[in-house]
């Protein structure tokens, strides 16, 4: 019989992703979603009313609503569906594996690199105690706090992976990204010299199965590519992939227009972060390169 895992928000980009890579290795997957869509589809209702079904061995969540909807303006509705989509389904998964008489053996939960606070010159690890805060911190801080679990579930091993900006074909940063680039219109945003923490969606999926399938594997793990980039080598990189120029730059001032500033301090400033426990834990990484990366995605 074949163990099952739930994964929170698996409808989406990373977690058909995850669902996919996970049945590979011998886990039948169910996912909870907003909307039930099949017999493999829960509902978050369902796990609020009925709890997690029997047998579970493994659960994720990967539910959060886009943070960088263009569609979207900044504002107390929107921040509201940011933490009701992160905080509140990590809250509710929590409580289910609280309240499970017989527990998972496994609750992994994505974050973000926003955790660490922007900067220039400072790296940053799993083990890194920013000595600064700003917004993003203090969101993510209380997004993984969302998901501590209580003393009576200290056989259920816990993962958080902070993501970088998640990179793929069919999802993620780059639609967002194509048309400009297409059209020889895209490059760097700002100074172009803010970092930009990176992964491919194959390598978040595969953290997460290793992270699973080996239970040496626990606490924080960094989901970010072995290869720190800057905003403006990511530009030109992703031009080159497209047979495309990479000479205009994205001002500021529109980036705020577009986003606000809250959200535009994503895009504007960056942060030097490196995968150090997620390789010393034994994840080896398909796609460690920029290059190697991009030549999948176009």
């Amino acid at each position: 019989m074949s163990k099952l895992a739930l994964i929170g928000g698996g409808s989406g980009f990373v977690g058909k992703q995850l669902a996919a890579d996970l049945s590979k290795v011998g886990y039948s997957v169910q996912i909870i979603s907003r909307q039930r869509r099949d017999n493999k589809t829960l509902t978050w209702s369902d796990i609020e009313t009925n709890g997690l079904p029997s047998g579970t061995a493994a659960v994720i969540n990967h539910a959060g609503e886009l943070v960088l909807n263009p569609l979207k303006r900044w504002g107390d509705q929107f921040e509201k569906e940011l933490r009701d989509s992160r905080m509140g389904t990590t809250k509710l998964l929590r409580d289910a594996i609280t309240e499970a008489e017989n527990k998972p053996l496994f609750w992994g939960q994505i974050s973000g690199v926003g955790y660490y606070p922007p900067s220039p010159t400072q790296t940053y690890d799993e083990d890194s105690l920013p000595a600064t805060t700003d917004y993003w911190s203090e969101f993510t801080k209380e997004w993984e706090s969302s998901g501590q679990l209580p003393e009576s579930c200290s056989d259920v091993r816990r993962v958080v992976v902070r993501s970088g900006v998640v990179l793929g074909k069919n999802g993620g940063a780059l639609p967002q990204m194509k048309p400009a680039f297409f059209m020889g219109v895209g490059g760097p945003m700002g100074s172009g010299n803010q970092w930009f923490p990176w992964i491919h969606v194959e390598d978040i999926s595969g953290i997460f199965v290793h992270a699973v399938e080996n239970d040496t594997v626990s606490g924080v793990l960094n989901g970010v590519a072995p290869e720190a980039l800057s905003n403006r080598k990511f530009s030109s990189s992703y031009a080159s992939a497209l047979w495309r120029p990479s000479v205009f730059v994205l001002p500021s001032f529109v980036v705020r227009l577009m986003f606000g500033n809250i959200r535009a301090t994503m895009l504007l400033e960056g942060q030097l972060v490196t995968p150090k426990r997620t390789v010393e834990l034994g994840y080896g990484f398909k796609y460690a390169t920029i290059d190697d990366a991009l030549k999948t995605c176009v």
